[in-house]
């Protein structure tokens, strides 16, 4: 039961849901989240802000939600007295990733990319943009709100937070796990504390 579990923010937990291209990933979503909050499917309070982000009301308005697909998989999260964010992306090529990070990436994140064999390469931009994207969904604005609003540094093996703009509070506000849910995929999980 997600709503008794505690009562302090925690870490937000999500799932893997199979997903078909083109498909509606909304009501999948609702699906799951309904069964997370006890509560039936078509009277779940979701709706969507003036961005487009999806929202929970009363009586989950202190519970957070976020969404991705990609390939043929769903990645739904849920978390409560957080933002949540969430990005899951297929592993394929990127051939233009470099020319993206010279564009929209800090000078640190593009000097990190370059500093992988050709062959880890896509990986690690594939990394970062799951973690830019997971914050900035988290935040509220999603990639409108820009991707060089923000910086990632590597800290033994693992992506943080190490700059941003104003409007997403201080680097050290955020969580960040990355991970694989499943083969050939990446994703990333961001979240801040509400309080």
């Amino acid at each position: 039961m997600f709503l008794s579990r505690v009562d302090r923010p925690t870490e937000p937990h999500w799932t893997w849901q199979p997903y078909r291209a083109g498909a509606a990933a909304e009501p999948v979503a609702r699906a799951w989240l309904a069964t997370q909050l006890e509560c039936a499917a078509e009277r779940l309070p979701l709706s969507r802000d003036q961005h487009g982000r999806p929202r929970l009301g009363a009586p989950f308005a202190d519970c957070d939600v976020s969404w991705s697909h990609s390939g043929d998989g769903l990645l739904v999260a849920l978390g409560r007295g957080v933002d949540v964010g969430i990005d899951l992306e297929r592993q394929r090529a990127r051939p233009r990733a470099l020319a993206l990070a010279e564009r929209y990436f800090a000078a640190g994140e593009l000097a990190w990319l370059q500093s992988h064999a050709a062959t880890m390469r896509e990986e690690a931009f594939l990394r970062l943009w799951c973690a830019k994207e997971a914050v900035l969904k988290a935040h509220g604005r999603g990639l409108a709100f820009g991707l060089d609003k923000l910086a990632f540094g590597d800290r033994d093996g693992a992506l943080a937070l190490i700059d941003c703009d104003a409007a997403l509070g201080a680097p050290a506000d955020w969580q960040l796990r990355e991970f694989v849910p499943r083969a050939g995929y990446r994703a990333a999980l961001a979240w801040r504390s509400r309080q």
